[in-house]
Order: structure tokens, then sequence, then C-alpha cells
């Protein structure tokens, strides 16, 4: 199986940040608030990239549950804030 080295391997891992990165939706708009599920929902998505997993094992659960939390509320106040 062929894996990419030095540079190829550098080059692969930022192609893969910025493809993976287009499913997430934009939560802020000039007049459109994102509702509570959007944004848990993005959030949602954010720890599934950033962990590289869809579902967590049973043993990750709970950090993976604690992770989307943490990133919602972080969320909710940085548009709060934005938008004052």
């Amino acid at each position: 199986m062929w894996r990419p080295t030095g540079l190829r391997r550098h080059v692969s891992r930022w192609f893969t940040l910025i493809t993976m990165c287009r499913s997430i939706k934009r939560l802020r708009e000039r007049d459109e608030v994102a509702s509570d599920q959007e944004i848990a929902e993005a959030a949602l998505q954010f720890v599934r990239k950033i962990s590289g997993y869809r579902q967590p094992s049973a043993k990750n659960e709970a950090a993976f549950s604690s992770a989307v939390d943490e990133i919602t509320l972080a969320s909710h106040r940085l548009l709060e804030e934005i938008t004052k």
C-alpha cells in the first residue's frame, strides 16, 4: 500500500483539512440567527472531523459528547459576542 511521505504527506494532510471543512455550514449570516440545533449540529460535525470518527466507540463516548457540548457552548458565546 502506498503511503505519502515527507512533503507528500504534508500536502495530503493539508488537502484533507481543506476538503473536510466544506461540509460545515456557516452559522453567521447578516440577518439570520443560527438556531440552537444548527449550532449543536455544527459542533458535532466539527468533533467528527477533528476526531476522525463518525460514531465514537463506547469507550470514547463520554469524551466525544463532552467535546460536542463544550464546542456548542463556545459557539453560542462567540455568536452572541460578535452580534452585539
